[in-house]
C-alpha cells in the first residue's frame, strides 16, 4: 500500500494531552513524530494504553534486548511489515545484532535459524500455528524464566498487532526507513 488509509493526525488537530503523549514517544526530543503514533493518535485513549504495553515490552521487559529484537525482526519479516522492520534495525544494532544477522532474519528458515534457532522457531510457530510446539517450548524453558517465557509470546503477539495495524492502515515509513530485504 503506497498511500495511507488513515492519514497521521496533524499537529493542529491534536488536543494538549495527545500532543504531550506524542512528545513523550519521540526517540529524539527535537525530532519528528513517527507516523505510527500520529496515525493511532486518532484514538488517543488507545494510543496511551497501547504505548504503555508496548513500551513495557520494548524498554522494561525481562528478555535480553538481543533476544527481543530477534523475535521482533523475525515477526516483522513474517508479516511483511517494512515499517516495523526498518525501525527495529536501529534498535537491533543497539541490542547487539550484526547487520548480517538481521538480514538473515528476513531470509529462509535455515538462514534465520543461524541467528538463534529456538527464537526463530518460536516466532515462526506462533506466526503459522498460533502456538509454540512442545519441543520448542522445552528448549525455551531451559533458557528462560517463567516471566521471560510469557514475554516471548507477548512480544511476538504485540508485533503481529503492530504489523497488522501498520499494513491495514497503510501507515507509510518515514524517509530513510529501510524495508525488509527481498
Amino acid at each position: 500500500m503506497t498511500t495511507p488509509r488513515i492519514e497521521p493526525l496533524p499537529a493542529d488537530a491534536r488536543d494538549p494531552r495527545t500532543e504531550e503523549l506524542l512528545r513523550l514517544l519521540r526517540f529524539d526530543p527535537d525530532g519528528e513524530d513517527m507516523n505510527l503514533f500520529t496515525t493511532i493518535a486518532h484514538h488517543p485513549r488507545l494510543l496511551k494504553r497501547w504505548t504503555a504495553f508496548g513500551g513495557t515490552l520494548l524498554a522494561g521487559g525481562d528478555l535480553p534486548p538481543r533476544d527481543r529484537e530477534v523475535l521482533i525482526l523475525r515477526t516483522a519479516a513474517n508479516c511483511g511489515a517494512d515499517y516495523e522492520w526498518g525501525h527495529h534495525l536501529v534498535i537491533g544494532r543497539v541490542a547487539g545484532l550484526a547487520d548480517a544477522e538481521m538480514r538473515a532474519l528476513a531470509g529462509t528458515d535455515a538462514e534465520a535459524a543461524e541467528v538463534d534457532r529456538v527464537l526463530v522457531a518460536a516466532a515462526d510457530e506462533l506466526h503459522t500455528e498460533n502456538v509454540i510446539s512442545d519441543p520448542t517450548w522445552a528448549e525455551l524453558a531451559d533458557r528462560y524464566t517463567k516471566a521471560q517465557l510469557i514475554e516471548v509470546c507477548m512480544v511476538v503477539g504485540q508485533y503481529h498487532l503492530v504489523a497488522f495495524t501498520l499494513r491495514s492502515l497503510g501507515i507509510q515509513p518515514e524517509p530513510g526507513v529501510e524495508g525488509i530485504p527481498r
